[in-house]
């Protein structure tokens, strides 16, 4: 049932938002009425085109770190080296041909006839392209184009300079692994800041008559092609992280609220300060905080590395990164809660030889459970939209750290526009649930401006512990948990008051 209602509501968003497509029976993604597209959006082949594109990918966002010790630069992963490379920049885009491929096709660099294979090409690629270039400039909209041709990984055949930037394609710089690197004149220049790369595609040419290029079927279809091909992993993820994590926030901050409500008011205003803290501190800063001391170069990083139980960059990071973001809300909700209980009521329960623990078990808790139930269902609802302190300090491993937010952060730097969408829908069902669950919940326990049982008149004096000559009859009818706790403390009370 609930992955019908989140199917429909995918649909609705298909339907309805702008950016979102579902291709139709085969029609191209461009313009170009020629261009025909896969359902999957990995394939595209032309009329009176020799060859077709298949296994295509964009990379949305490159890495500007040092590999194996080493600067390059910045630099995108590519599958293969015989694959067709081009990276699109602010102004330009530079697109490699591997010469075995040139050969191949006929492909000339320096042929730049109007309908010939380097403009076949580049429609192609752009054409694959705008499906996945969603909210960075696609490469369909580039004017200016560098084409060249040569030996992959080679130094001076893939290696083209453009306006004192140098681009090197399919570079072996680990064994297995080829990348596209962009380095500047000198060690100091930021290549993202003047180059300002929009992102790397890449494809494999074959022959047009080979291509498998599949014409998607109509809407219902691509939907459920989508959620059975779907991975489904960062829902589990999250409800599992979220779980085990609100029964930790619910007990540290129930432990919290009732340990700072018995000490001093200086002491008060400092603990306070520091279990609040994490709600007003960026979530990044949490992560790089938790990160730099339970890593892995830290005593305590390195003791629960040794007996199996990593904290960092596993799922255990999820929970406590949860843990922590949370926190304040179970704390500062159930200590608002203790501290709106008559301060009366309680020291009745001790004159009458409660202990601690029964009173914050027997009246504490009953009186307050309104307002900690709500604080626990806003802090299982902030673990579930955690992103940076999850991010940092557990990374973003599939099927282990990845929850929703950040599936719905990669997703979109990948230009999965479809699973980008059905994530950020499942999010908004399970916060409109979680809204809706606290506004019945209030209402159900919270009565507003309640009417005098008098209507204005005084009341009659106290007769054996009531008023008016009515007693309570419990047994009449059934009471709440914080109006018993209240009528036991009132009767002991009253009893009490009588023996003397």
């Amino acid at each position: 049932m609930v992955r019908g209602l989140i199917a429909f509501l995918l649909a609705v968003a298909a339907a309805c938002v702008p950016g979102v497509a579902w291709a139709d029976g085969g029609a191209p993604l461009t313009a170009d009425a020629e261009v025909e597209v896969s359902a999957e959006g990995d394939a595209a082949r032309m009329e009176d085109c020799a060859f077709a594109v298949e296994a295509f990918t964009c990379s949305r966002t490159g890495s500007a770190r040092d590999i194996d010790g080493v600067s390059y630069g910045y630099s995108y992963r590519l599958s293969d080296p015989s694959m067709v490379a081009v990276v699109n920049t602010a102004d330009y885009a530079v697109m490699f041909v591997p010469a075995e491929v040139a050969e191949r096709f006929d492909i000339r660099a320096d042929d730049a006839a109007s309908g010939g294979p380097v403009e076949q090409l580049e429609t192609l690629l752009a054409a694959l392209d705008a499906n996945f270039s969603t909210g960075v400039s696609p490469l369909g909209a580039q004017d200016s184009w560098y084409v060249f041709s040569g030996e992959p990984g080679d130094e001076n055949d893939a290696h083209l300079e453009v306006e004192g930037v140098s681009y090197d394609f399919a570079r072996e710089l680990k064994e297995g692994y080829y990348y596209v690197t962009i380095s500047g004149p000198t060690d100091d220049f930021d290549v993202k800041a003047e180059v300002r790369p929009a992102q790397m595609v890449s494809g494999v040419l074959v022959p047009a008559d080979a291509a498998q290029v599949e014409a998607a079927g109509g809407p219902l279809e691509q939907l459920g092609d989508f959620l059975a091909n779907l991975d489904y992993s960062p829902l589990w993820v999250t409800l599992r992280t979220c779980g085990v994590a609100i029964v930790f926030v619910f007990v540290l901050g129930l432990a919290a609220a009732y340990f700072t409500m018995r000490i001093s008011k200086r002491a008060q205003d400092i603990f306070d300060t520091i279990f609040t803290i994490p709600m007003v501190l960026p979530p990044t800063v949490c992560g790089f905080l938790l990160l730099m001391a339970l890593g892995r170069n830290t005593a305590l990083g390195r003791f629960f590395q040794d007996v199996g139980f990593p904290l960092v960059f596993s799922w255990q990071a999820t929970v406590i990164a949860a843990v922590v973001v949370a926190f304040p809300l179970m704390y500062r909700s159930a200590r608002g809660a203790f501290e709106s209980l008559d301060p009366n009521m309680l020291d009745a329960a001790r004159t009458l030889g409660w202990s601690n623990g029964r009173i914050f078990m027997r009246l504490m808790l009953p009186l307050a459970w309104s307002s900690i139930a709500s604080g626990t269902v806003l802090a299982f609802a902030r673990a579930l939209g955690e992103f940076g302190c999850t991010l940092f300090l557990a990374g973003n491993q599939l099927g282990a750290t990845r929850t929703i937010p950040i599936a719905i952060y990669f997703e979109w730097m990948n230009g999965n526009t479809e699973a980008t969408w059905f994530w950020t829908i499942v999010l908004l069902v399970f916060s409109f649930v979680v809204i809706l669950f606290i506004n019945l919940w209030s209402r159900h326990t919270t009565r507003y401006r309640r009417r005098s049982d008098h209507e204005g008149r005084s009341p009659k004096p106290r007769r054996n512990g009531t008023r008016g000559g009515r007693r309570r009859e419990r047994g009449d009818k059934a009471v709440s948990g914080a109006e018993e706790a209240e009528l036991a403390v009132l009767d002991n009370c009253g009893a009490e008051g009588g023996a003397r």
